[in-house]
């Protein structure tokens, strides 16, 4: 099979979604760009080295959490669940973002790309 030449800015692009992606796979991502997932992994490592991220601040990455919104009677702890609930739509709205920037240079490219 031949390998495949992507641009800097797609790889900077499938980086950040990874990154921007609570509880993201290399898989998921890479079928959603249609990418190896050796290959994003590798991308993803290359970034991390080239900014000084430790294996142990990598590893620290959000999780995605799925569970029922439980009101609890306790203010501070109701306080602690609606912040924890913001920065999860704050890091979906981030994934959203990322998403549709790398949809619009894609039309954009394959635009350019029929002469017809």
């Amino acid at each position: 099979m031949a390998m495949k030449d992507y641009s800097d800015e797609f790889k900077a692009d499938a980086v950040a979604l990874y990154e921007s992606t609570p509880g993201a796979s290399y898989k998921s991502i890479a079928a959603d760009l249609g990418v190896n997932r050796a290959t994003l992994r590798e991308w993803v490592l290359r970034d991390r080295e080239r900014r000084g991220v430790t294996a142990a601040a990598a590893a620290a990455k959000p999780t995605a959490r799925h569970r029922a919104a439980v009101p609890s009677a306790d203010p501070d702890e109701r306080v602690r669940q609606l912040e924890a609930r913001v920065a999860e739509l704050e890091a979906s709205e981030r994934k959203l973002a990322t998403e549709r920037d790398i949809l619009r240079k894609a039309a954009k490219y394959f635009a350019g790309e029929t002469n017809w």
